[in-house]
């Protein structure tokens, strides 16, 4: 009995030893003095065609942060790029590359780096010597850096600051920060040849400034008063139009002159300004200010043609102010304005004038006619 006591208090004692080495073993390999960084993110920057979360692509990588130890000195910054935060060896997301990488800019409370990228996923910026950051917020953009090729996954880049020169020795802070590779979302569309065209009595415009062309309105018209020798008698109708056909449209009209049985009121072949007490149709698309009655007649194309994105205008024969014409095939407006091209939807008013012999047989004149739009693509 005496014999098992010794050794059984042996047994107690090197238990003792083997347990406090085991505590001491622990405490000296705790590294952990650093601080912790605060307010760190890490922004994915697109570049080019390649969004900054792009998997594969090669973007900018924008790191702020601020240190919390701000009176020791910063030789050096090791940004380590891993596919978990903290706790154990640092695994490089598959993809990732930073062999390319180059530092883009840098803030102003500890500037000076210069960027290592020898070592593939861990960027070191180092300083010729170590210095005392003027603030506790850092910032650095790294250029040229190839994301993890894994689509929708985090990845982890651990952030440290050293007094060395190189990305050794034990750190003053770090802090970890996550970002995401993400799927392109990829949209497509097709625009179509189009051309909106609409004619009518009146043409209104929507809250957005375009012309509706659901609300144009019947295209039945009637002259202001009766004709008369010793006045002119007027009416309006309007068209909208828009394309995005290369070279434009072109709007003709079609029809008759007034007729009433086998009666007429002749045309006006050729552009000129109408006299009173001759038997004479005519059009034209300008805002009529004098000499046609004693009520002016017609508006300008609206919105104003500017040669760009609205090219809209009447045609030489049907622009003149006061003067008027119609030929039956002749071309009334186009989308020529400085250059032929596409445009956005503009309101042409037609002007319609007639005047009459004191001859000219009482009747109901009426006529019939068709605007025509033809773009060219």
């Amino acid at each position: 009995m005496r014999l098992s006591g010794k050794l059984l208090s042996r047994r107690l004692a090197l238990s003792g030893v083997l347990v406090l080495a085991t505590i001491s073993f622990t405490f000296q390999g705790n590294t952990a003095y650093a601080a912790q960084i605060t307010q760190r993110s890490l922004t994915l920057e697109g570049v080019g065609t390649d969004g900054g979360s792009k998997p594969n692509g090669v973007v900018n990588h924008f790191f702020q942060f601020s240190v919390p130890t701000t009176g020791t000195a910063i030789g050096s910054i090791k940004f380590e790029y891993c596919t978990t935060a903290t706790g154990g060896p640092c695994v490089t997301p598959t993809g990732l590359s930073t062999t390319s990488a180059t530092l883009m800019n840098e803030g102003t409370n500890a500037s000076g780096f210069s960027i290592d990228n020898a070592v593939q996923g861990v960027p070191v910026l180092k300083r010729l010597s170590a210095s005392t950051p003027g603030g506790a917020a850092l910032s650095y953009r790294i250029g040229a850096v190839t994301n993890p090729t894994a689509i929708n996954t985090s990845f982890f880049v651990r952030i440290s600051t050293y007094t060395s020169l190189d990305g050794t020795g034990t750190a003053i802070d770090t802090g970890t920060v996550t970002a995401s590779t993400a799927r392109a979302i990829e949209l497509t569309g097709t625009m179509p040849e189009s051309l909106i065209f609409c004619t009518g009595a009146t043409v209104t415009v929507n809250g957005g400034g375009v012309p509706d062309c659901t609300t144009a309105t019947t295209g039945a018209v009637v002259f202001n008063q009766l004709f008369s020798p010793t006045d002119t008698a007027t009416a309006t109708s309007q068209m909208a139009a828009s394309t995005n056909a290369t070279n434009g449209y072109s709007i003709t009209v079609a029809g008759t002159t007034l007729t009433s049985g086998s009666n007429t009121i002749p045309a006006m072949a050729a552009t000129a300004t109408p006299v009173r007490g001759t038997s004479q149709f005519g059009m034209n698309l300008k805002a009529n200010t004098t000499g046609v009655s004693t009520v002016a007649v017609g508006t300008e194309v609206a919105p104003v043609s500017n040669g760009t994105d609205l090219r809209g205008q009447a045609s030489t024969d049907y622009r003149v102010v006061d003067q008027f014409k119609f030929a039956s095939g002749n071309p009334v407006a186009a989308s020529d304005f400085n250059t032929p091209g596409p445009t956005n939807a503009q309101i042409f008013t037609v002007s319609y004038i007639v005047n009459v012999a004191g001859s000219q047989i009482a009747g109901s004149y009426a006529t019939t006619l068709t605007y025509v739009c033809t773009p060219t693509f």
